[in-house]
């Protein structure tokens, strides 16, 4: 199966797809539930699920060769680095913040 240049596989754009879809699926989600809820924590996995989002459209990009190779691997690992800010945030927040500071 080859990723980068030439054509990419019908399983490997199915794959993408799905967790796009999956990711968006959990976005909408993740916001219904910060819609109610109005939690800064809630606020933050929104985002961190907008990453994995963003994460499967980079991915996209990069088969479809919309975006060079080198690039979408810089975009790939800083949108896990974003991701993995926004959790351990997410999780602080809702730890120590909203914990002394109930609604």
């Amino acid at each position: 199966m080859q990723y980068h240049g030439g054509d990419p596989s019908m399983l490997l754009v199915a794959v993408l797809l799905a967790a796009a879809a999956i990711s968006g699926l959990l976005v909408a989600l993740a916001t219904a539930v910060y819609l109610r809820r109005r939690q800064r924590s809630y606020l933050l996995i929104v985002l961190a699920f907008t990453a994995l989002f963003a994460r499967a459209g980079v991915a996209l990009l990069s088969v479809s060769n919309a975006i060079p190779a080198t690039f979408h691997h810089v975009l790939e690992h800083g949108l896990d680095v974003v991701m993995a800010g926004l959790v351990v945030a997410a999780v602080y927040y809702a730890r120590t913040v909203e914990r002394d500071n109930p609604p």
